[in-house]
């Protein structure tokens, strides 16, 4: 599951642009069309996230023409289905879905072969057609499938084998392998070979370095890295803070990424809701429930408006330290967006309401989400036994 979530909030691939020929009125763009298909892409990515048979989930993405590189929805509806199969090792469906996309696709293709475990299939992909795009791809899909291992090697031998010239993108990729895998020393060879070849080294760059540094608690490393930024003109921007930020909260250093925090906002850059995320489940997995909740009220002030995950780690958290009232008032703004937290969490905050006696705010949560998902109203019976009588 941490693999498919990795593969989700990192598949950031560039929407291709589609020829028209002006000589054919058939080929202008017609928006209504392009909203039509919008739509017909949503019911396909729900149905593929609830539907567990192999066979329905081929068929789902065939009867919707799902194409990676046309949509981000197509993006995700591909992502999970891959997901789904590859959880119950359903590994023919894999090929056969990802075998059949365009030549445009070639690309997520890779990632996706990655994002299932299946490494060879995702080099056999590449070498239908090497470049520097699917050489990215190759790299990146080892990062998601955890094969840090065959980064180095495919690094070493690919591009010379196929006469590809690497880009950013590929040494980032190599450098996020290393950071990741507990070897991120190997950064500063790469970052030689990088100024060797007249790559310049990008805020991405730094962020996978420090990243790695930070994990691996080489805070030495660090404080290098900052100074070879400075050597590199690259700015010590929004970017490098969050990632810092995340890093120290990760260590459960939140005190010290809050002084980060308090430092960019003297030098006038504005954090966003990235950055509150960060600290705010910093504290939380900390237990410091005060200062996430004085966080949340400045980051809601602000009008940062986070994505689903976030309420839903918040409404964990509060509940989890009793913070009913609170839990509600952040579960509310969550369901505002229509964004629901999982089964557990509102059963949690449920049954909290119902022991702190508000008890008319439990019921009318627990209503609300029985309409609104009437299939699951029976998995709410053990809770409706625990309402006062």
């Amino acid at each position: 599951m941490a693999v498919a979530a990795f593969a989700r909030n990192q598949l950031r691939h560039q929407l291709r642009l589609r020829a028209f020929s002006s000589s054919s009125a058939s080929s202008i763009p017609n928006p209504s069309s392009a909203i039509a298909r919008k739509q017909k892409s949503r019911p396909d990515l729900r149905h593929i996230r609830s539907e567990t048979n192999p066979s329905r989930i081929v068929d789902i993405c065939r009867a919707a023409s799902l194409c990676p590189s046309s949509s981000r929805l197509h993006r995700l509806a591909l992502s999970d289905a891959i997901s789904t199969l590859a959880e119950s090792r359903s590994f023919t469906e894999v090929r056969s879905i990802l075998d059949s996309l365009p030549p445009a696709s070639l690309p997520n293709a890779i990632v996706l072969f990655g994002q299932a475990g299946l490494h060879d299939d995702a080099v056999r992909a590449f070498q239908k057609s090497p470049s520097t795009q699917t050489l990215n791809a190759l790299l990146f899909a080892c990062v998601v499938g955890r094969r840090h291992d065959e980064v180095s090697r495919i690094f070493s031998d690919f591009p010379g084998t196929h006469g590809i010239t690497p880009d950013i993108k590929t040494y980032n990729n190599v450098i996020k392998a290393f950071s990741e895998s507990g070897t991120t020393r190997s950064f500063y060879s790469v970052l030689d070979q990088m100024c060797t070849a007249g790559v310049k080294p990008d805020t991405t760059t730094f962020c996978n370095a420090l990243a790695g540094f930070y994990k691996e608690k080489q805070f030495d490393e660090v404080d290098k890295v900052l100074e070879l930024m400075k050597k590199h003109d690259c700015d010590h921007g929004l970017c490098i803070y969050n990632s810092r930020i995340q890093s120290l909260c990760k260590l459960k250093r939140s005190n010290e990424a809050m002084a980060l925090f308090e430092e960019m906002e003297t030098k006038g850059i504005k954090p966003t809701w990235v950055t509150y995320n960060h600290l705010i489940y910093g504290f939380c997995n900390e237990g410091q429930l005060e200062d996430a909740k004085k966080l949340y009220r400045e980051m809601k002030g602000l009008g940062r408006i986070p994505v689903d995950k976030f309420y839903f780690s918040l409404v964990h958290f509060l509940c989890k330290g009793g913070e009913f009232e609170v839990a509600l008032a952040v579960c509310e703004d969550s369901m505002a967006q229509n964004w629901i937290p999982n089964f557990s969490t509102m059963k949690m905050l449920v049954k909290g309401l119902i022991g702190t006696s508000k008890v008319e705010e439990a019921r009318d949560i627990m209503e609300k989400l029985k309409e609104k998902f009437p299939r699951n109203a029976h998995m709410w019976k053990e809770v409706e036994e625990a309402f006062p009588q």
